[in-house]
């Protein structure tokens, strides 16, 4: 609980700084990019290596996968329903399944189940999440955004291999065996340590809940879809296969995060009701402070 109470003034301290006119309108976008080039690759080199390789590493590879199969599957059955518009087709396909399991992922696993889980949320993020946002974010933008935005394959693979984490992820595979210098190791702990106070604070400083008429519905569904029936889903069928530990209750946890702050500018720059896309991902956050605890709560159980 006491980490929860520090993630949460984290966040509450970007909001504030976000009222103070000495802080540009830009400062949550460079403090995005800090995380994304230096404290998340210091997190990936310092606790994949931890890892012990084993078969609990499939489930947080696997779940992310299959809640993209199953939500994706979920809004255009909606969307057929109810008779959305493409854009907020395009929108939820891309901000229902891909959740926030980075940004906001890791500072909350490391809130609920202790630093020695961050590796398992890692795995899901960066073999889930991240794969699935590079690859199937684009066949949704490329059916359902402007054509101006649709980005090839090699687009995609290019993302791929020079995103940091990724790199970050693949040396820390390699490295695996290798012990890392004193002043190394000491470097790559304080910067990881960055990690969440930052991502927290520029979560907060980004923090917008825009909310047309026309959106409500969407929005609705699109939250319930994200915040509460995909982490039920992968708790019934973990339990229903028996699936059980640490890693496995992790990727439920992670399956529970709000919509995928990255997916959400990707769906605004192609013109995919950007007014809708901002509330899932703002308003997302917000009621994940609520869901997420109640899901910690159902997995001790």
């Amino acid at each position: 609980m006491e980490n929860f109470i520090i993630t949460m003034t984290y966040l509450l301290l970007g909001v504030g700084l976000r009222r103070l006119p000495r802080f540009h309108e830009e400062t949550g976008n460079v403090l995005s990019l800090f995380v994304i080039y230096v404290s998340l690759p210091a997190v990936v080199l310092l606790k994949i290596p931890e890892l012990k390789f084993s078969t609990d590493l499939l489930v947080p590879t696997l779940i992310p996968w299959a809640m993209l199969l199953l939500t994706a599957l979920a809004v255009l059955v909606l969307a057929r329903l109810f008779g959305w518009s493409r854009p907020i087709t395009g929108s939820l396909l891309l901000l229902a399944p891909l959740g926030n399991t980075s940004f906001l992922g890791i500072p909350m696993v490391s809130a609920f189940f202790g630093e020695g889980a961050i590796s398992y949320a890692v795995i899901y993020d960066q073999l889930g999440s991240f794969l699935a946002l590079a690859t199937y974010g684009t066949v949704v933008i490329s059916l359902y955004g402007s054509r101006e935005e649709r980005p090839g394959w090699r687009d995609v693979a290019g993302r791929i291999v020079t995103f940091p984490p990724f790199i970050a992820l693949i040396l820390a595979v390699a490295l695996r065996s290798a012990v890392y210098p004193e002043v190394a190791l000491r470097i790559l702990e304080s910067l990881a340590g960055t990690l969440v106070p930052v991502v927290m604070i520029a979560v907060g400083f980004q923090l917008t809940v825009k909310i047309s008429r026309e959106a409500l519905a969407p929005l609705g569904w699109g939250l319930l879809l994200k915040l509460v029936a995909a982490p039920l889903i992968a708790l019934a069928g973990s339990r229903f296969l028996g699936l059980s530990g640490e890693a496995v209750d992790v990727a439920i946890f992670e399956a529970g995060m709000p919509p995928m702050v990255s997916a959400g500018a990707l769906a605004i720059l192609a013109g995919l009701a950007p007014s809708l896309t901002a509330a899932l991902v703002g308003l997302g956050i917000i009621l994940s402070f609520v869901t997420l605890p109640l899901l910690y709560y159902l997995l001790s159980l």
